[in-house]
């Protein structure tokens, strides 16, 4: 009679590194929101909490159609607005043109700081972006 002996892959020291510099990110950006919605009163601070939360809504998009999902995918006319949503490349040329543009309205760079966050949460968890098929890419 053969033993199954099923065994689970370690986790690559270079996944591990990048989920911490991930989740290090997610903090400080975390803490900066929280700082701008103290400094800069309640609009600061609500902008913020919209965007920490506001990348998932675009599961909305694709709201009918999930039922026929299988589990972890995504509807795949959702995928493209989920996408554009968590690309850090995107909140990052934001904040590089609030910054170098003559704009001072500290709620806006107080939402940036709450869309980094999200993102940076959701890549230290392990989430990423998806396939055009709503899977999550590997």
């Amino acid at each position: 009679m053969a033993a199954t002996v099923t065994t689970t892959a370690p986790r690559s020291t270079r996944t591990v590194l990048r989920r911490a510099a991930w989740l290090a990110g997610a903090l400080f950006w975390s803490a900066f929101a929280v700082l701008e919605g103290v400094n800069h009163g309640w609009l600061a601070g609500g902008l913020a909490l919209l965007f920490l939360v506001a990348p998932d809504l675009t599961f909305l998009v694709g709201l009918g159609d999930a039922p026929r999902m299988a589990r972890g995918q995504l509807p795949p006319r959702a995928v493209p607005y989920y996408n554009a949503m968590h690309r850090a490349l995107v909140p990052f040329a934001l904040m590089v043109a609030y910054t170098v543009l003559p704009i001072d309205w500290p709620p806006a760079f107080a939402a940036l700081c709450g869309w980094i966050a999200h993102i940076s949460y959701d890549r230290a968890f392990g989430y990423g972006l998806r396939t055009e098929a709503g899977f999550q890419r590997g």
